[in-house]
């Protein structure tokens, strides 16, 4: 297995943990370990997706990293005492 497929099946592999987890009621859509999966797993997709040139891939994937970091980012202000 090649670099670029691990990191695929990686994110892949969050992404769907992250969904099924959710589906199942295991994980609420908003909680840390929700948003942190969602974040990783796009991140990784979203260079997957460069690595093996895919733009649409890469824009969706890109935009859902981004959109789980701000989350995780907006969440960490709001637990310290200050809007993000």
């Amino acid at each position: 297995m090649d670099g670029p497929l691990i990191i695929g099946i990686t994110g892949m592999a969050l992404l769907l943990l992250a969904f099924v987890m959710n589906l199942f009621k295991k994980l609420e859509e908003g909680s840390p370990k929700y948003v942190t999966l969602n974040f990783v797993g796009g991140s990784l997709m979203a260079i997957y997706a460069l690595l093996i040139g895919s733009m649409p891939f890469f824009v969706l994937n890109a935009v859902w990293g981004i959109s789980a970091g701000y989350r995780l980012a907006e969440n960490w202000m709001t637990s310290k005492g200050t809007e993000a």
